[in-house]
């Protein structure tokens, strides 16, 4: 069934040539349309930001751009995963987004940037007005072999993960203590600035945006509520992943503060270069050595493949280089559909360490042979000879 999602570009209206000021400039018109905090309980645009921010995301980065030139939003599932853009994990330019939006919102941005972005200056990590705090998400670099990412498999990993601490089971606060609501901001984490349209909302300064404060911390984690320690996790590799491809495990990041939602970690994967194989998106290449006598006078050689080794029959006078395509003898695709296709390119090989009965053999055959038997090399000669022709004219006429 064909895509019915919108090309980046349309959504953007800028041409596929257009440059990076352009593609900004038409995402900055765009964006002042349709920003949630203009259109308050107007689902359709709120709908309508993302799908454009989803688009300058891609646009406006050149390795991504690339990619999506290439294979269009097939390309995009290893950079945003199953699930496709969610906008507060993937959208990377929310420096850019207040740039743009911050003459209108106060150079804050709007509640739309609390919801999404913690408010900014807090990394991410959202907090409720009870002072919960949403654990961080995590990063592991996974290195991998060629046949992990064809085969699928499984790694078991230790990373040190903020978990909850044990003594005050995450409150931060000494044993038989508790947390206290703050005075400056009444627990709301946030103090308001301004008025009208143009209020600006700031984290409290006295409690750091916490809503709460801690007059007697806890010894074991100095009030953190968390300690860092050495956690085993199991990880499965599916089928398919290529570099660059992202594997999400929900809740497995950094616990989260005082009872909130625990991070995710996301696997980023690198597919160590291969001896034998090349990997192009789901195909596999691979360079095959055969002698030269059978590729002259044809032959069935074996070629590797992800299955084993393979037949392939060559006609006579193969040339070098000819390359040939075994459907389905790839890749398998990450999301469970189909296969790539591999790529067997025919090398002969001249022979060495010739024994006084070859090279017989050898130069009986160079004798009997005649120069229509090396097309190539005649193209090569007549070349040569044009060449020179055109040198002799040349000198002929000074």
């Amino acid at each position: 069934m064909a895509s019915t999602r919108r090309d980046y570009y349309e959504l953007l209206g800028v041409d596929r040539s257009a440059s990076a000021d352009e593609i900004k400039k038409a995402y900055r018109k765009l964006a002042m349309k349709h920003h949630p905090d203009r259109n308050p309980g107007n689902k359709e645009a709120e709908s309508a930001f993302k799908e454009i921010s989803e688009a300058y995301e891609v646009l406006s980065d050149e390795n991504k751009r690339r990619q999506y030139d290439q294979y269009g939003h097939d390309g995009m599932k290893s950079t945003f995963g199953p699930g496709g853009f969610d906008f507060s994990r993937d959208f990377t330019h929310a420096s850019d987004l207040q740039d743009i939006l911050g003459s209108l919102f106060g150079g804050q941005g709007g509640s739309f940037f609390e919801d999404f972005f913690g408010g900014g200056a807090e990394g991410g990590r959202r907090r409720s007005a009870g002072g919960t705090q949403r654990g961080s998400d995590l990063r592991f670099d996974l290195e991998i072999d060629l046949e992990e990412a064809v085969f699928g498999s499984q790694r078991d990993v230790s990373l040190p993960i903020a978990g909850e601490c044990e003594t005050c089971h995450g409150t931060g606060a000494k044993a038989g203590t508790s947390r206290e609501t703050c005075r400056h901001c009444a627990g709301r984490g946030a103090v308001l600035s301004g008025s009208g349209f143009f209020q600006v909302r700031q984290t409290c300064p006295v409690c750091g945006g916490e809503g709460t404060m801690l007059k007697s911390p806890c010894n074991a984690c100095q009030g953190a509520g968390r300690i860092k320690r050495q956690t085993r996790l199991t990880l499965k590799v599916p089928k398919g992943v290529e570099t660059g491809s992202r594997l999400r495990l929900a809740g497995k990041g950094e616990s989260g503060a005082r009872g909130g939602q625990a991070g995710d970690l996301y696997v980023i994967i690198h597919v160590r270069k291969h001896d034998l194989f090349e990997r192009q998106g789901d195909d596999l290449f691979c360079r095959v050595s055969v002698p030269f006598d059978v590729a002259a006078l044809g032959g069935d050689i074996e070629v590797p493949t992800v299955d084993g080794m393979a037949k392939l029959k060559l006609s006579p006078g193969t040339e070098t280089g000819k390359t040939f395509r075994l459907r389905g003898k790839g890749v398998p695709s990450v999301d469970g559909y189909g296969r790539g296709d591999l790529h067997v390119q025919v090398l002969p090989e001249v022979p060495v360490k010739l024994n006084g009965r070859q090279k017989k053999a050898l130069k009986e055959f160079q004798e009997a042979g005649a120069l229509e038997n090396y097309p190539e090399a005649q193209r090569f000669r007549g070349l040569a000879e044009q060449f020179y022709e055109r040198k002799r004219a040349i000198e002929g006429a000074q």
